[in-house]
């Protein structure tokens, strides 16, 4: 047994996230304070109750993310 502890999470967008996010959610679960922070356009990261999510401002809008790739 261990005690619940804090945790801040700075992913990468993308695929970073995609492999973190189910870490992050059981260690929540488990007890865990988590506070994740995401960029405000991002194509796959999503708040969730799981966790705390604070967020930063990007200069670039969703569409033109997407003209780039």
């Amino acid at each position: 047994p261990s005690g619940a502890g804090k945790l801040l999470v700075v992913p990468m967008v993308g695929s970073h996230w995609l492999s973190m996010q189910e870490v992050v959610e059981k260690l929540s679960e488990r007890g865990h304070e988590v506070v994740v922070v995401m960029p405000e356009v991002s194509w796959h990261m999503e708040a969730s109750q799981a966790y705390k999510v604070v967020t930063h401002p990007v200069t670039q809008p969703l569409e033109e993310l997407d003209g780039t790739f």
